[in-house]
């Protein structure tokens, strides 16, 4: 008798808790209502490529796929993330300095196209040259050129960092040599590769005093504005169509407000979008209609992420012929839930970052999200894939954060709309901080695309209270602690409820022009 209640009872026990639901989260898609468009998700090629490129062929073109295949496994899950554009870094020639350069670490250092005499040798930059060739093989079809220094041949001390980071390293009788130079790259690209690059970013970061570990330039507002002027003028000469991208902020709130350390070095859009402005230059024709920066200090606390992302779209109300690019990502913060320090492969980079590129994409109505290292030898959280630090062969390592990112990056594709989705405590502090974060894209081949990072460790499941999706062929792709983008072979919706796992990034797709 005993023994027959004790089955009994752990019989009720069993089908108690399989009665049990998930918590629903009941969510209405508009996608008639539309906000940015979205043109593209990228990485850059510093500093690694310069190394990773000359490895085997079997594990560079790996990597190749990784980052920028749209192709498909046989059970439909992606071989890789993607990506929709790629950052190419013109070095300043700091590796032909050696130790003599001031930047200790080899891997920090970059070639340099210009030569003492006045030469250009192509064949340098060969690895990231590889990896230009290999995004645009595999269907990459946007491309941004940055540059750190100016070349060292024409920066005041001959370096390509600054000694004083007090004003920039270039001085302005060699703004028009600059601008040729980088004129000269951007023919050469385009006439013998076949690479077009779309923006030019003469000016990285210029808020910093970069006085050594590794290539940069400082800038003042006024200094940026009159090099801008001349690198307009000889674009327009030699007609150059590549656009000049601004600002490359160190940081988002540079572009919005006064920081009293740099003043000199802040408020932005206003500076130089501002008609009432002296250092106006929105004129130009090379330059873009976009500003950009980069998200780094910014992310924590939650409040502080909220209100910076906020203060950029409410700025851009003010100009809204002006696009908002995040350009550059990794963790350098410290705080209560992650550090930069120590790299890590699982999910708590991945649903970090991808916290981020919600808030960035929702709040700040981000058109792009670029993340800083696609390759990384250090032991930090900056890398979507990891390689040892080997000039010539290693190995290497993917991250959760890569395919996190792909969640984004393979399946909102260039020219998507950003769509209206409504549920309770959407962007919310508390549920930015730690419950589930939704965005909805339109594509142009009218398939639609929601993102959800589930940063709870139980599944919920989402109630879509759009009834021609019930209908509609759906597919489902999830990383996680088990799965890597993986398709998942389940269609069965009961009632619109669409199961999201915990502590995962997943991503539905919708064709809505069956």
């Amino acid at each position: 008798m005993k023994n027959w209640l004790k089955l009994y009872f752990i019989w009720c026990a069993f089908n108690w808790a399989g009665a049990q639901h998930n918590p629903a989260i009941e969510v209405q898609i508009n996608k008639n209502t539309h906000f940015q468009t979205i043109h593209n998700f990228a990485a850059s090629d510093a500093w690694a490529a310069q190394y990773i490129g000359l490895w085997p062929n079997e594990k560079k073109k790996q990597m190749a796929e990784w980052l920028f295949s749209l192709d498909n496994n046989p059970d439909g899950s992606p071989r890789g993330v993607g990506l929709s554009a790629w950052r190419f870094n013109i070095g300043a020639g700091s590796t032909s300095q050696g130790e003599e350069s001031g930047i200790k670490d080899p891997w920090r250092r970059a070639e340099g196209f210009l030569q003492d005499d006045g030469s250009y040798d192509w064949r340098k930059q060969a690895g990231q040259q590889w990896f230009l060739q290999a995004a645009k093989d595999r269907g990459v079809g946007q491309f941004i050129a940055f540059v750190n220094s100016p070349p060292i041949q024409l920066t005041r001390n001959n370096k390509a960092h600054s000694d004083d980071g007090l004003v920039a390293n270039l001085s302005q009788d060699n703004y028009v040599d600059y601008a040729h130079f980088l004129a000269r790259i951007l023919k050469h690209f385009k006439d013998s590769l076949a690479i077009d690059f779309d923006y030019i970013s003469p000016f990285n970061e210029p808020q910093w005093e970069w006085k050594g570990g590794q290539e940069g330039s400082p800038w003042n507002n006024n200094e940026l504005a009159n090099a801008t002027r001349v690198i307009d003028s000889v674009f327009t000469q030699q007609k150059i169509d590549s656009k000049i991208e601004l600002t490359e902020a160190g940081a988002i709130d540079y572009l919005t407000g006064e920081k009293e350390k740099h003043n000199n070095r802040s408020n932005q859009i206003e500076t130089f979008f501002s008609p009432e402005s002296p250092n106006y230059i929105a004129n130009l024709k090379s330059v873009a209609p976009k500003v950009a920066a980069h998200s780094y200090f910014t992310t924590w606390n939650i409040s502080k992420l909220k209100k910076e992302r906020g203060r950029i779209a409410e700025k851009l109300l003010k100009y809204p012929s002006l696009e908002y690019w995040m350009s550059e990502y990794c963790i350098l913060e410290n705080n209560e839930e992650i550090k930069g320090k120590g790299r890590d492969l699982g999910m708590q980079t991945a649903l970090y970052v991808a916290r981020l590129i919600h808030a960035d994409l929702t709040i700040a109505n981000a058109s792009a999200w670029h993340w800083w290292l696609a390759m990384s030898p250090y032991d930090f959280k900056d890398g979507l894939i990891y390689v040892d630090k080997e000039n010539r062969d290693g190995n290497f390592y993917g991250s959760k954060l890569l395919w996190a990112l792909g969640n984004y990056s393979r399946f909102i594709r260039p020219g998507a709309k950003r769509v209206s989705i409504a549920y309770d405590d959407y962007n919310t502090e508390e549920n930015l901080k730690a419950g589930v974060l939704l965005s909805a894209y339109k594509n142009i081949d009218n398939s639609l695309v929601v993102v959800a990072v589930n940063q709870q460790e139980k599944a919920i499941d989402l109630k879509l209270n759009n009834t021609d999706l019930h209908s509609t062929s759906m597919e489902r792709f999830v990383t996680n602690n088990q799965y890597d983008l993986q398709k998942m072979n389940d269609n069965v919706r009961d009632g619109g409820k669409i199961e999201i796992a915990g502590k995962s990034v997943t991503t539905l797709v919708f064709n809505l022009a069956e």
